[in-house]
Parts: structure tokens; sequence; C-alpha cells
């Protein structure tokens, strides 16, 4: 009866260590397995069994990414100034067997692992350590650069601890509200100086404007006026081209008269009552006329223009 008793429990004890031995790891985690103390593998997703009694499951860690909270801490800017600033960093484990071993926390917090504690302590030091390398203004601007020093200096300090930074984040930059003020001001102060800038550049874009517009007009209008003084100057010139041909064709013809029988006498005659015509002209009241010949002798008028004709 005894008998039966003990080899019943040593079966129940081997069933119950050879069910314990079995482990199903989930996907993305990793165990780290010790035997006899000592690290022995590191099991990833799937099925395995384990050497009851010998191996043991001391470390389980997830393989996902995560986003740990980096609390609110004092930094002094490169111009003395003291500012309190937050981030988060992104992380995740890819080397099981480091982050189990390659680093161990100085205080107890149960909500994170030695790693997780460990980065969000050295992202805290980097973090003060890149922004006393800048002016206040310039950590406003330069979020990205920030973001990008922490997330370089903080992976190759974590690579010994089998841990990937991929991303950090400032969440908030707060200052004390005395420079808080002293900033609006000089931000209101730059808005005026811009108004006033744009007010200046418009009123001096405008004033080129104008004078263009001036500038155009009296171009146009000095075109227009040489056109016109061309086109007078043409026109002139066309005329006088007209009276000198027609006066050349009735000279011409008068010669032709000339040169006829009873010629000489036409043309005397027709310059005779021309002349009378001009001398009748010029007689006004109150005017003196001086003439060179006896106006009362028509004949000797005659006699002189036949004279002249010959």
């Amino acid at each position: 009866m005894l008998s039966n008793i003990i080899f019943t429990t040593v079966i129940g004890i081997l069933v119950i260590a050879v069910l314990r031995s079995i482990r199903i790891v989930p996907a993305k985690k990793a165990y780290v397995v010790e035997r006899l103390g000592k690290y022995c593998k590191t099991m990833e997703a799937g099925f395995h069994i384990l050497v009851p009694f010998i191996d043991k499951v001391k470390y389980k860690h997830s393989l996902k990414e995560k986003a740990l909270d980096v609390p609110i801490q004092p930094c002094f800017t490169q111009d003395n100034v003291k500012i309190l600033v937050d981030g988060v960093v992104y992380m995740k484990v890819f080397d099981a067997k480091k982050a189990s071993y390659g680093i161990t926390k100085r205080i107890k917090t149960p909500h994170l692992t030695d790693y997780e504690y460990a980065t969000i302590q050295l992202a805290q030091t980097t973090m003060r350590s890149v922004i006393g390398k800048l002016e206040l203004d310039r950590t406003f601007e330069e979020r990205d650069s920030i973001n990008t020093e922490i997330v370089r200096n903080v992976d190759e300090a974590t690579d010994p601890w089998g841990i990937s930074v991929s991303r950090y984040e400032i969440q908030n930059i707060q200052i004390p509200d005395s420079i808080l003020k002293t900033m609006e001001k000089q931000m209101l102060a730059e808005r005026v100086r811009r108004a006033v800038i744009l007010e200046s550049e418009g009123a001096m874009e405008a004033k080129i404007n104008r004078s263009i517009g001036d500038m155009e007009k009296a171009v146009n209008e000095s075109e227009g006026e040489k056109q016109k003084d061309i086109n007078e100057a043409e026109g002139k010139s066309s005329e006088i081209r007209s009276l000198s041909r027609a006066t050349a064709i009735s000279i011409a013809k008068v010669a032709t008269a000339i040169g006829q029988e009873n010629g000489v006498d036409a043309v005397s005659l027709q310059m005779t009552e021309n002349y009378f015509d001009e001398l009748q002209k010029m007689a006004k009241k109150d005017t003196e006329i001086i003439l060179p010949i006896d106006m009362t002798n028509p004949s000797e008028i005659e006699n002189k223009i036949k004279d002249f004709l010959k």
C-alpha cells in the first residue's frame, strides 16, 4: 500500500515537472533561460521544452517598440536660462541576452525594467547636455536637430545593452514667466518692426511704380510728338513738292505762251492786272506807298513789263 502511494507520488511529480518544462513563447517575445544559474539560451516565439529542475526561465522580454515617458527635468541653456523639458523616447530590445545582463538599476522601480530605467536616465542627461549648447531662442527653432542629436547619442550608448533607440520627441518646453513676458515683448517689437518695414517697402514700390508710369507716359507723349512733327514735316514737304511742281508747270506754260503769237502782250496784260490788284490790297487807310513808276500812265507800266518779259 505504501509502495503504491510512493509510486503514484513519484509519477505525479514527474508529470508536473514535464508539464512545467513545456514553454510556449508568444510572438514578439523572448525568454532568457538559465541552467543552474548560468545563461543557457534565448527562446524565441514557438514551442520549447526545458530540462526539468535544471533549466529556468529567468527573464522575459518584449521585442515590440516601446514608448517611454521621459519625466520633466530642469535644463540650463547656453545663455543661463532655466527651462523645464520633458519628452518621449522610442526603443526596443534587439538582443534579449544583453538586455538581461547588460545593465542593472540602482534603485527599485517595479514598473520599469533595468534597461528601460537606464535608457530614460541616459535620455535625460543627454537632453541636458544638448540643450546646454544652445541659446534659449534656438531651443524652440531647432527641436528636430535636438531630437536627432539625442537619438544618436542614446542609441550609441544603449547598444551594449541590446537596446535600439529609434526616435526621441520633445513634448514640452516650459520657461519662467519673466522670460516669457520678455519674449512676448520681443516678439511684439519684431512684429511692429516687420510691419513698418513692409509699409515702407510698399510705399517705395508705389513710388517706383508711379515714376515708371510717369516715365512711360512721357516717353509715349514724346514719341507721339515726334511722330506728329514727322507727319507735319512730311506733309509740308509734300505740299512744297506739289507747289513746286505746280509752279514749274505754270512757268513752263507761261514760257510756252510767251513764245506764241501775241504771247508777250497777253502775259504783260495779265501781270499788269495782278500788279494793280496787289497795289489795291496794299493801299489801306493811313498807309503811304511810294512807287517807282507813274500810276497815272498805265501804258508806261505795261511797257516796263513787256521790257522785263523780253
